[in-house]
């Protein structure tokens, strides 16, 4: 199983080092690329002075939020598991950059499970089934066009997620 959280753990090194902590072989630097190509950080990595070799400060905090996040996933990508579970762990991307993660993962990693928990109802849009949850209790299950028909509780939180994006577009 690869675990991403929503707090990015990046530490002291480089960007390679982030992205082969912990693997017992020397992955080639087309595989470094394939990762970080699916968690939509190559353009950023790229254009790093030193790529890959770009250091990284304790905590990443030479790194946006955004970027932390996208090389924590490319990281977990670098680990091949049956389960990936991506826990809030895109909330720092915006929606285009978030879609393009998600769809490359769905297109790269077809057999493994992809396991998704996210507060934003748009990260949830492509998702064979959502499990919709409230102090710990079951309150749906179904699709997102089927949540948004049938399930108060989603179709609250979706309309008032687009509300607030509408406003802050304005």
């Amino acid at each position: 199983m690869a675990y991403v959280p929503q707090k990015a753990e990046l530490f002291r090194g480089t960007i390679r080092s982030n992205l082969t902590l912990g693997l017992k072989h020397e992955p080639s630097d087309q595989e470094l690329w394939h990762a970080l190509d699916m968690a939509q950080a190559a353009d950023f990595v790229r254009d790093k002075e030193l790529g890959l070799d770009e250091p990284v400060e304790s905590f990443g905090r030479n790194f946006s939020g955004g970027q932390r996040q996208r090389l924590t996933i490319a990281r977990a990508l670098m680990r091949p598991a049956p389960f990936l579970i991506l826990d809030d762990s895109t909330s720092a991307l915006d929606y285009l950059t978030e879609s393009r993660l998600l769809a490359a993962i769905r297109e790269n990693l077809t057999s493994t499970s992809l396991i998704i928990i996210s507060q934003r109802t748009n990260s949830l849009k492509a998702v064979d089934q959502i499990l919709v949850l409230d102090k710990g209790h079951q309150l749906g299950l179904g699709n997102h066009e089927e949540l948004l028909a049938t399930n108060k509780l989603y179709q609250d939180i979706h309309y008032s997620q687009h509300q607030k994006e509408a406003a802050d577009e304005s």
